[in-house]
């Protein structure tokens, strides 16, 4: 019987011991829901979108949200790594390039939230205004489609160009250039990445450049550019999701996380001009 008695105190024991060990394991921190986190892994362009994630990184972590930044230098990726589901959502396109990319690709990404948007700008080592370009001036721009509508759109605002009345403008393509007076020259062949590196080399006599591909040069698109968007752009680059996934709290948390004052300061403050914040 002492036997028995030992035996079962001691099992007693072990079991108070384990207790305690799995209520301090779960304890550490904070308790219940709060100690959960969910990880949220987004594709983002270097700058300036990863940067603006980075900023909001400890916003979230508050949040329970535990943030992983993969960074991309192209278009496309993003969109594939997305459609694979190796990222939650990325953030680095606007809404017609968006748009273009379910169309062509067959993906089915919606807008969780429009964060910021980012001015496109021209650039020239040779002029300081279009109106200063010469007849047959070389001008080159990204071989991205759904960038033409946009360049084209600003060229024509400065009035360079003119372009077929009654088209969608975010679509607009060089066929819709219907009056070109300086006759100027396109040149399509580059990727935007590579943009800054030809305007830096003297190459062409004007450059058309994604802000985010300048800023990342080291350009200032505000002071550089020799034409450039105004804050009515309809090109608000987005967090883009599979669809569905706008719902989950994860994506809504990080959305109002961008939104909120101390994203919105940071960025008006960090760019200067170059990056204008929305909140839609």
């Amino acid at each position: 019987m002492k036997k028995l008695l030992s035996l079962l105190l001691a099992l007693s024991i072990v079991f108070v011991v384990a207790a305690c060990g799995k209520s301090e394991e779960k304890s550490e921190g904070t308790t219940g829901k709060e100690a959960e986190t969910t990880k949220l892994v987004v594709g983002a362009s270097n700058v300036p979108h990863a940067e603006i994630l980075e900023k909001a990184k400890p916003l979230l972590k508050e949040k329970g949200i535990d943030l992983e930044i993969k960074t991309f230098q192209d278009y496309v990726l993003p969109n594939k790594a997305l459609a694979s589901k190796e990222l939650d959502a990325n953030y680095f396109q606007h809404i017609p390039y968006l748009n273009s990319q379910n169309k062509e690709n067959g993906y089915n990404f919606v807008n969780a939230g429009g964060i910021h948007i980012e001015p496109i700008g021209v650039y020239s080592k040779k002029y300081k205004k279009l109106s200063d370009l010469p007849k047959g001036a070389h001008l080159i721009m990204s071989n991205s489609v759904a960038d033409h509508g946009r360049l084209l759109s600003l060229l024509e605002k400065e009035g360079v160009i003119k372009l077929k009345e009654g088209i969608d403008k975010t679509k607009a393509e060089l066929k819709d250039v219907v009056e070109n007076p300086k006759n100027l020259k396109f040149d399509t062949n580059y990727e935007a990445a590579l943009l800054p590196k030809i305007y830096n080399n003297g190459e062409g006599d004007a450059v058309l450049i994604n802000s985010n591909y300048a800023i990342d040069a080291g350009l200032n698109p505000v002071k550089d550019s020799i034409a450039i968007e105004d804050k009515e752009s309809p090109y608000v680059n987005v967090i883009a999701v599979r669809s569905g996934d706008e719902n989950k709290e994860s994506i809504k948390t990080l959305v109002e996380v961008l939104h909120s004052k101390e994203i919105q300061d940071f960025i008006l403050t960090q760019y200067k001009g170059a990056v204008v914040p929305v909140s839609e």
